[in-house]
């Protein structure tokens, strides 16, 4: 059975399927790279969890494990009743099985929108050119290069998520409020394909 997570912060008023960030190779090659133009260098998500967060690790490890080395059977596919929902709030796509199981629960909940925030377009590209994207699934291509914004989406994807030096010039449209009074992400086909934030 996965955890879901009631976000707070930002986020607050968002549940959320998380995973273990510390665990995921992905996420531990792109912390560690050394370049300070790469975002996952400043990641929010390993900060919290080797300090105040600690006690989500075991929970959170238990949904790695469970996206991640098999597909979960539709019985078992958590139902949600809210409008939207974040996948990986914590953590990063870890192989094609997790997609392919945010996949099936965006499909078992076809009344809520499902954002997903992801670097890898590898795996969406592979996942995608064979498999039709659910109509409420917003793919959200989280670029990695600081002050680089990306004007157009990958393919696939429906929206860029960038982020510039605080001292940038670049006109930011995620300035601090929270998700729930924003929902720029959320809405589907709003006309806008590009998110911009300062680094934090």
């Amino acid at each position: 059975m996965l955890t879901i997570s009631n976000m707070t912060g930002k986020l607050e008023g968002f549940k959320a399927i998380n995973t273990n960030t510390l665990s995921n190779p992905y996420c531990q090659k792109m912390y560690s790279c050394g370049s300070d133009d790469i975002i996952c260098t400043k990641c929010y998500s390993v900060e919290m969890l080797e300090t105040f967060r600690k006690g989500c690790i075991p929970a959170w490890e238990r949904n790695s494990k469970a996206l991640s080395e098999g597909i979960i059977p539709p019985h078992l596919l958590p139902t949600f009743l809210e409008a939207f929902v974040r996948f990986s709030g914590h953590g990063e796509l870890i192989n094609m099985t997790h997609l392919k199981n945010l996949h099936n629960i965006a499909l078992h909940n076809a009344h809520t929108k499902f954002a997903l925030w992801t670097k890898r377009k590898d795996l969406i590209n592979r996942f995608y050119a064979n498999n039709d994207k659910p109509e409420n699934l917003i793919l959200i291509f989280s670029n990695p290069k600081i002050d680089a914004v990306l004007n157009n989406p990958p393919k696939h994807f429906d929206r860029t998520f960038n982020n510039v030096s605080p001292n940038s010039e670049t006109v930011q449209n995620c300035t601090g409020q929270k998700c729930k009074d924003c929902l720029l992400c959320y809405i589907p086909n709003n006309g806008v394909t590009q998110i911009v934030e300062a680094v934090k």
